[in-house]
């Protein structure tokens, strides 16, 4: 007869086989584990995963509701069977199961914030919407569903039924930092800048030492025009989970007008997108004036153009090591650095340049003379596996067949400067549009450059080139969303980073026809004057 000890070796060993099925995705091979042992807790979290995952989504749901009953103040177990199914792609079943698990407990507000979530990683929002409605119909003070929805309807473009939504909870839940923050949040998108700034004060009060809900305090600020409070702000990205990987004794601290820098090493390291460091380059010249050695961190897609900013002392990539130096400085820190000189908007327009070799062979490339050139972008570069990133990514883009109004113009020639999987739209143009195409021919952003010098307007989404273009001083039209970036301020049309941008934004969320109707009459009223 087996021992006890035995036995339960024995049902360890299972358990721990049944979870490596459960993380490679084995999921029959964990559910026939598991089964013989059913009535035991952990057995039955694995077997409620492992029928999930294997479409037995009745089952499942019988699983979680009896574990979810057991402990009804937890996070629903339902919420770990979704991450677990997320990682392998089971979108079906994950669905089918979640509905199964609220049919038979429908009462149960966690089950409605799971499925909402869901639904919104899908950007299935009208289908989120109906689901956070239900939930937040049974419980009307329910906060986290409550904050769902109106994120949700805010991306809707439902900002008001958004805004009241949340001053309802703040009824029941005075002291919910989420909500103060993201109603403040809101109130940024509909340019309230007061009360915004009001509401993140309402936030910090609550959560002093929450880096987000500064970061996103800072980017009112940066908004709103208030760079004096608002660049030391945006320092607490730095305190995000895994931004900041060098020591804080060692970031360059905020110079005064009269600091001296000859001889200190400063690498300025990379950080963002392409366009955030096309942006913040602007700052480097102002460090080089003041005596320093300045070494700049850069991706290699634009790392050539740092090349050419006079004073550099070298420029790496973030594959290599860093140099012995005395200060580090992300780029995104360096407006900071400079808040209290007279650099705080940087050096003048332009300070990167083209290459002159290559400027002259991509002239090859180009329509030929009349015709005023107009390079177009119509998406901007996404970032799998960032939910956030994605979100505005579909926001900030457009369909090539949405420039179809720009067809109709005479005496312009349209040139291609897309990149990425929106390039792949070209192959389904609208009727009648004509592009010059380099791209297949480019390697970097310095060759991109060297064909923006060529041009004689660029029209592009918020995008790097939208940055790179008012960096080199070219003539840009930026097709601006409705929410768009703080770096753009609130109800502006030109911009303070470069001189030569022209705004053009939403008047509504997704009225991209609005924007590219406009976008035709200035390219229109340009080609008669070119």
């Amino acid at each position: 007869m087996a021992k006890a000890s035995d036995r339960t070796a024995e049902r360890t060993q299972r358990l721990r086989q049944a979870m490596q099925n459960l993380d490679a995705g084995h999921f029959a091979q964990a559910r026939a584990l598991v089964e013989p042992m059913c009535g035991d807790g952990r057995a039955d979290v694995i077997l409620a995963h492992a029928l999930a995952g294997s479409g037995r989504a009745a089952r499942a749901a019988r699983l979680l509701c009896r574990l979810a009953h057991d402990n009804p103040t937890a996070r629903h177990p339902a919420q770990d069977m979704m991450t677990l199914l997320l990682r392998h792609s089971r979108i079906a079943e994950i669905e089918a199961t979640l509905h199964a698990t609220l049919m038979q407990t429908p009462n149960d507000i966690r089950l409605y914030d799971l499925l909402g979530e869901f639904l919104l990683l899908q950007n299935r929002m009208t289908d989120a919407v109906e689901v956070l409605v239900e939930g937040c119909r049974r419980h009307p003070a329910a906060l986290r569903t409550g904050n769902l929805l109106a994120v949700t309807q805010n991306e809707l473009g439902q900002a008001r039924d958004a805004q009241a939504l949340l001053r309802h909870l703040l009824e029941y839940h005075p002291r919910s930092a989420m909500t103060h923050a993201n109603l403040a949040h809101i109130l940024t998108i509909d340019s309230q800048m007061d009360q915004a700034l009001h509401h993140h004060q309402q936030a910090l009060a609550l959560r002093p030492d929450d880096p987000q809900i500064h970061l996103n305090h800072a980017m009112t600020l940066l908004k709103a025009g208030r760079h004096a409070q608002g660049w030391p702000e945006y320092e607490w990205r730095l305190r995000m989970p895994g931004r900041q990987k060098h020591p804080f004794e060692r970031l360059l601290p905020t110079l005064e007008q009269n600091t001296d820098l000859t001889g200190q090493r400063i690498v300025v390291l990379s950080e963002a997108g392409l366009g955030d460091m096309l942006m913040y380059l602007r700052f480097v010249p102002a460090l080089i004036r003041r005596g320093a050695r300045v070494t700049l961190q850069l991706p290699r897609e634009i790392l050539p153009l740092g090349t050419r900013i006079y004073g550099v002392e070298r420029v790496v990539d973030p594959l290599r090591p860093l140099p012995a130096h005395d200060w580090h400085c992300p780029f995104g820190s360096l407006a900071r650095a400079l808040g209290r000189t007279s650099d705080i908007i940087g050096a003048p327009i332009p300070y990167l340049w083209a290459d002159p070799e290559k400027i002259l062979r991509w002239e090859d490339y180009m329509p030929p003379r009349p015709g005023l050139r107009v390079g177009i972008v119509w998406g901007g570069a996404s970032r799998p596996g960032v939910a956030q990133a994605q979100a505005i990514d579909r926001k900030r883009s457009m369909h090539i067949s949405q420039l179809a109004p720009l067809t109709t113009i005479g005496g312009i020639h349209l040139v291609n400067l897309q990149r990425g999987q929106h390039a792949q739209q070209m192959a389904d143009m609208p009727e009648g549009m004509q592009l010059y195409d380099p791209m297949d021919d480019v390697r970097d952003m310095d060759d991109t450059a060297a064909i923006i010098m060529n041009l004689d307007i660029v029209v592009s989404v918020d995008t790097s080139v939208v940055h790179l273009a008012g960096a080199l001083g070219r003539p840009t039209i930026m097709m601006d969303r409705y929410d768009n970036c703080w770096r753009w301020q609130s109800g502006r049309h030109d911009s303070q980073w470069y001189p030569q941008l022209r705004i053009v934004r939403q008047s509504r969320p997704g009225d991209w026809e609005g924007v590219v109707a406009q976008v035709r009459d200035l390219l229109a009223a340009a080609a008669r004057h070119s």
